[in-house]
């Protein structure tokens, strides 16, 4: 047969002396078939094979890979034990239980063997054993024979029944001694044996009414066992004719769906004789089997023979029946006939579905072909009412694959994927190929095990936070989340943040983050002015083996908060006292006195600074400009108004609660010379002889064109500084003047370079200028605090009308580098056609500032009443 083991050999069985048959291979096919026989009634542990080695397995390994035995059986009779791979009996075996009088008895064994996967077919042969002896159904029963009967006359006599089958069971039966009677015994067409007396000698009422003898049937075991009954003859009076069948033999068919009471046929037997000896009386012979007996029925008036059970053919396919007619006179002899009956197939069985393995859950990654469960299906009808097709439903991704006859593997057929379906609910159905066909559904719930095959994925691709600076160290400040479609610990997450650095440190020490929720904590208090923004990896790790993670962007962005207040830079004050201005007395309204400079280290609208006066000695005569600090007047001045007037400056930025600063200023209404010269507290001048004031003049002018003539020299050879300088100073003679004097682009909070613009005003003739004193590199980058010493320059009252100023150049200072500022500074007063040098006054305040060394200059443009000036250009040089 197909799938059957080639190869076969002999094993023994010392206690019983019974030789069972193995049919083995040691193959490597799935389809591989082995067979064992075993004798019924064997006791628990009772060995029947070494299963391990007849298939060639391991036997260190049938743990490990999972083997086990499946069975269709009520029982479990038969199991392995998985240190050695013997196959023994679990639990007795009764053979007349489990297949009644079937002349073959065979358990069906599955073995599942996994990694790789390997399928067995196991039969085992359950052997009789002779433990039933025949018995009768009566212990004595009654033959009635008239004494008329002939010599050679044959009486039916009741059957003996045995369980057992083959040799085991009923192989003939024996008579006792008698003068009149003889045994027959003759075989039925199912091989079963039954027993007829035959008369010998004729009978005599009158000399003997009756004869008993002992019965005995005898099976064919070793050793043989035996039944008996007793056989009462009783002797009749001669009755002249006996009953005569139509056909001593009947043929019927019979559907075995037939229902109780259907008739199966009519018997019709005739008796010449009248009255008593006429009346026929119909029943079952003597030796009618008692399952014939359970089945059917037989009228005794009418001879119909009906249906009195359930008829299966999947039982019995034909029934015997032997019925005898006997008159009701006396001296009645019974005459037999003999009644076939073939029982009819009939689709009256559904399919059976015995799932004998299912290996559940599977992982979502087992490859194509993976056998999920061993299914076995049967059907106990016949020809194509017993042929069974297998089917499962096309839109799941599984297969069914036939191993055996009536043997199905349920297979994968493709990749499964547990988060797109986690388990499957397959429905097997079985259909016969009878008219019309019967079906039967199996529901098989398949399971899929989580494989870690997905990583964490974050909600967003980035994530930005926003913080206000001045945050409390160790508060939560954002939080991330990522899911993981996986499930159990492959789906649990931890979070952590990946080294790196933020301006030069860890950036543990900036934030961390809870592990299990994805919170983030700020560990420091940040401040916008140093750190306005950084960016943080945090990576989402799951618990799967081997682990599988992913990583986001954080972008932390921190907001200003206004907790800087302005800080003023122009006009500091000097040496502890108030900043002081110097104001003509001859200026009309609007004319520009000074003006505030402050800055803000804050950003946005919190760095927006706004000025106003606070204080001042004439509330109507000068006036700050609310966005630039611009100081200007408000009306001309007047001879009653006080020569010191002291204004207090508030610089307030936009901020909530906005934050201040103020600055107190002093302006010198001046009419003259000394009263300008007064306000330089380092210089006092005395009241000097005209011959003392020509001498300084004299020394001065030499002095200044002895320096001039070097300085021209220097300049001439040293082209390469100036390239370096980065200042491009433009003078153009007809360019217009603009109105603010001085023009700050700077490091405010939205800068990141100064630009200074210089120039000379139609308008006044007063202008303060700021320069950046020298730094060295350690000094911080953005430190806009850094307060700037500064110069400052007054020039008398400059006729509008002559006024041709060129416009100086933006002069960007460089962070990187010192700004060094030499002092070159010249005027050049034209008059009539000749440039005169400064006065002495003017060159003792230069060289004063000159032995200082200061980097920053503050001149003054003076107009003296003894000269007629008239200034049509003004040229600073810076470098």
């Amino acid at each position: 047969r197909d799938g059957e083991c080639p190869t076969q050999f002999e094993r023994r069985w010392p206690r019983l002396l019974t030789i069972g048959l193995l049919s083995a291979s040691f193959c490597h096919l799935v389809s591989c078939q082995i067979r064992y026989s075993v004798p019924e009634e064997l006791e628990h542990g009772a060995f029947v094979g070494n299963i391990a080695e007849d298939l060639g397995l391991d036997v260190t390994k049938l743990s490990s890979r999972r083997f086990r035995i499946a069975s269709g059986a009520r029982k479990q009779y038969l199991e392995v034990n998985l240190e050695n791979g013997i196959l023994f009996v679990n639990e007795k075996i009764d053979r007349e239980e489990q297949c009644e009088q079937s002349a073959a008895c065979f358990l069906h064994l599955q073995v599942v063997i996994e990694s790789p996967l390997e399928l067995y077919r196991v039969e085992v042969d359950i052997l009789d054993v002779n433990d039933n002896p025949p018995s009768f159904p009566w212990s004595e029963f009654v033959l009635e024979i008239s004494e008329s009967a002939a010599p050679g006359s044959r009486f039916p006599v009741e059957s003996a029944h045995d369980p057992d089958v083959g040799t085991n069971s009923l192989r003939t039966y024996s008579l006792s001694p008698s003068d009149h009677f003889t045994l027959v015994v003759q075989s039925r067409s199912d091989g079963s044996k039954f027993a007829e007396l035959v008369l010998e000698a004729p009978l005599d009422r009158e000399q003997q009414r009756s004869h008993q003898m002992m019965l005995t049937a005898v099976d064919g075991g070793m050793p043989e066992k035996s039944g008996s009954a007793q056989i009462t003859v009783s002797v009749l009076d001669a009755n002249d004719n006996v009953p005569v069948f139509e056909q001593p033999f009947y043929k019927v068919r019979l559907l075995e769906n037939a229902p109780r009471g259907s008739m199966l046929v009519r018997l019709n037997a005739t008796d010449l004789d009248e009255g008593s000896n006429g009346d026929i009386s119909y029943s079952f012979s003597g030796h009618a089997p008692l399952k014939v007996r359970e089945l059917f029925s037989v009228d005794s008036r009418t001879g119909e023979i009906r249906v009195k059970g359930v008829v299966d053919f999947e039982k019995a396919s034909v029934y015997e029946i032997y019925v005898q007619a006997k008159d009701r006179g006396p001296s009645a002899v019974a005459v037999h006939c003999k009644v076939l009956v073939d029982i009819l197939d009939v689709n009256d069985n559904a399919p059976e579905v015995i799932l004998t393995s299912v290996s559940t859950p599977v992982q979502e990654d087992a490859p194509p072909g993976t056998v999920i469960s061993v299914i076995s299906v049967m059907d106990r009808d016949s020809g194509d009412n017993g042929n069974v097709d297998c089917e499962i439903p096309h839109n799941m991704p599984f297969q069914l694959h036939t191993s055996f006859k009536n043997y199905y593997t349920l297979v994968t057929s493709e990749l499964l994927d547990r988060e797109t379906v986690s388990e499957y609910n397959i429905t097997v159905t079985a259909r016969d190929l009878g008219s019309p066909p019967l079906s039967t559904r199996k529901s098989i719930l398949v399971q899929v095990s989580d494989v870690n095959d997905n990583a964490p994925r974050f909600l967003q691709p980035s994530f930005s936070v926003y913080v206000t600076e001045n945050n409390a160290p160790g508060a939560s400040i954002s939080s991330v989340t990522a899911s993981d479609p996986d499930s159990n610990q492959n789906a649990y997450l931890s979070y952590s943040i990946l080294e790196g650095q933020i301006q030069g440190m860890p950036v543990s020490t900036y934030v961390s983050i809870n592990s299990d929720n994805g919170n983030i904590y700020a560990l420091r208090s940040f401040d916008y002015e140093q750190l306005r923004n950084f960016q943080i990896r945090v990576q989402a790790q799951d618990a799967g083996l081997p682990p599988l993670s992913s990583n986001v962007t954080v972008n932390v962005f921190v907001l200003d908060q206004n907790d800087n207040a302005p800080v003023i830079v122009s006009p500091l004050p000097k040496n502890g006292s108030v900043a002081t201005e110097m104001v003509p007395r001859s200026v009309d309204a609007g004319y520009l006195v000074a003006k505030i400079t402050a800055l803000d280290a804050d950003a946005g609208q919190n760095s927006r600074l706004s000025y106003q006066v606070v204080q001042a000695t004439d509330q109507g005569l000068f006036s700050v400009a609310l966005y630039t600090g611009e100081i200007r007047t408000i009306r001309r001045l007047m001879d009653k108004d006080a020569t010191r007037q002291r204004l207090v400056i508030l610089v307030k930025d936009n901020g909530q609660p906005p934050l201040s600063a103020s600055v107190s200023i002093i302006l010198s209404v001046v009419d003259s010379v000394p009263e300008t010269l007064s306000d330089f507290g380092d210089l006092t001048l005395t009241q000097e002889s005209p011959s003392s004031l020509t001498l300084y003049l004299i020394v001065s002018l030499s002095s200044i064109s002895f320096i001039f003539l070097v300085a021209i020299i220097v300049l001439a050879t040293s082209t390469e500084v100036f390239k370096k300088s980065n200042i491009n100073l433009q003078i153009s003679s007809g360019a217009k003047v603009p109105t603010n004097c001085v023009e700050v682009n700077g490091n405010s909070a939205l800068s990141q370079a100064y630009c200074y613009k210089v120039c000379l005003t139609p308008e006044s003739a007063k202008s303060d200028f700021m320069f950046l004193k020298p730094y060295s590199p350690a000094t911080p980058r953005n430190n806009a605090k850094e307060t700037s010493r500064l110069a400052s320059g007054w020039n008398g009252q400059i006729h509008s009308n002559v006024v041709n100023n060129g416009a100086y150049a933006p002069y960007e200072v460089k962070k990187k580098n010192y700004v060094h500022i030499y002092k070159n500074f010249f005027f050049y007063i034209i008059h009539n056609n000749m440039c005169y040098q400064i006065t002495v006054f003017m060159v003792l305040i230069d060289a004063l500032y000159l032995l200082q060394g200061t980097t920053a200059m503050y001149y003054r443009y003076i107009s003296l009443p003894s000269f007629s000036l008239q200034t049509s250009t003004c040229v600073d040089v810076l470098q």
